[in-house]
């Protein structure tokens, strides 16, 4: 198992981080990138021609490599998941009466887009709710799948849920919608660099990710693959950068009817960012080295016991087999105090979200087995 990564960090001792589900602690690597990168924006006479292209294709190379993707031609650099969606969104092929499949307290970024179309084209949302009880993760699968029929025309859907870690079974929701000729469009941002995701194998229509949360990067750039499905769309934007021959600065002016091949007729216009992009691929090359099933194994062996003891006092939570391990939604029994949990927390200085009625705790190679404590005094303050 991998040891301990807090020293490729800047994190005070006295604070205890367990809410990367937030927003990652930027790794010192990608802070160095982009000290260097910005410094570099002040001799712009040295910045040259393949600047703008280069880095890009290095990073989308390396996140391929990530996600098991064999053509890095399909992934898009993004400034956000709304961003990535309203590509999606463009493109979606929707007739009057079709439906889009939801989860119920989906992240905004993922609904917005579809209540637009929706609204617009006669659609409609189907939003699947969570069973009462728990655990809740294989019924709430069931229930996905049975929502799906003939008038489906997309899933948009996370890997996990945002809030609490339930796992979706994205290979049987991928059969179920090509069954029935509908997309499936994930929402990696939750999972995607902390938890296994492989391209060949769940098969997506599209995979959006930020790039501030697990994939360790800065805020303001994301991540997106797009398949065969969108080959042939419309981006959201018209920009230069995107068309055929843009390398060729001396003939910008012959304007191109045409896009570049695959997803990079979806790369935002400003997709060179000579900040951003480094920083984004030295959190990505991390996280090739470390591996996610390496982190599933670090996260699930630092809260394992801290989690066996919340459930005897009281607390539920998905089991191990129907959540990921960085990200916990914990439900406190009926009756204990959230406000006087929210005191403790800034007592301690345990930094933790809370996502609905989820204390949502998430975890990485940079937290240890003395901040988990700290946050388990918090937790006993109210139902210990």
């Amino acid at each position: 198992m991998l040891p301990s990564q807090r020293h490729l960090f800047d994190l005070p001792d006295d604070v205890a981080y367990l809410n990367g589900a937030y927003m990652s602690p930027q790794l010192i690597a990608v802070e160095a990138a982009g000290i260097k990168a910005l410094k570099r924006k002040s001799q712009p006479f040295n910045i040259q021609l393949e600047d703008f292209f280069e880095p890009v294709q290095a990073l989308r190379s390396a996140y391929a490599r990530l996600i098991n993707c064999p053509e890095p031609g399909r992934i898009a650099i993004i400034p956000s998941v709304s961003y990535g969606m309203a590509a999606v969104a463009q493109n979606l092929k929707l007739q009057p009466g079709d439906n889009i499949i939801l989860t119920r307290e989906q992240f905004p970024s993922n609904y917005y887009a579809w209540e637009r179309v929706t609204e617009a084209l006669g659609a409609t949302i189907r939003i699947v709710d969570p069973p009462r009880e728990s655990p809740r993760g294989q019924a709430w699968n069931a229930a996905i799948l049975d929502a799906i029929d003939e008038r489906t025309a997309m899933v948009a859907i996370g890997q996990v849920h945002w809030a609490d870690g339930t796992l979706f079974d994205l290979k049987a929701i991928r059969k179920q919608a090509t069954e029935a000729g509908a997309w499936l469009v994930i929402d990696g941002t939750q999972s995607v660099g902390a938890y296994p995701f492989d391209v060949e194998e769940i098969q997506p229509d599209a995979l959006i990710c930020a790039g501030y949360k697990w994939l360790m990067g800065p805020y303001s750039i994301g991540l997106a693959y797009y398949g065969p499905a969108l080959d042939d769309g419309l981006p959201v934007e018209e920009n230069w950068i995107n068309r055929v021959d843009s390398h060729d600065f001396r003939n910008l002016v012959n304007y191109q009817p045409n896009y570049k091949p695959l997803a990079a007729r979806y790369n935002m216009g400003e997709q060179s960012n000579f900040i951003l992009v480094p920083m984004m691929k030295a959190g990505v090359d991390q996280l090739l080295e470390w591996g996610t099933r390496g982190i599933q194994s670090y996260a699930q062996s630092l809260l394992r016991p801290a989690l066996r003891e919340l459930e005897a006092l009281g607390c539920t939570m998905e089991p191990e087999e129907q959540r990921a391990h960085h990200l916990v939604g914990v439900r406190l029994p009926a009756g204990a105090d959230m406000n006087l949990f929210r005191e403790r927390l800034q007592e301690e200085q345990v930094h933790v979200s809370i996502r609905g009625n989820a204390i949502r705790v998430s975890c990485h190679l940079y937290n240890e087995a003395q901040e988990v404590e700290r946050l388990m005094k918090c937790f006993k303050a109210v139902i210990g």
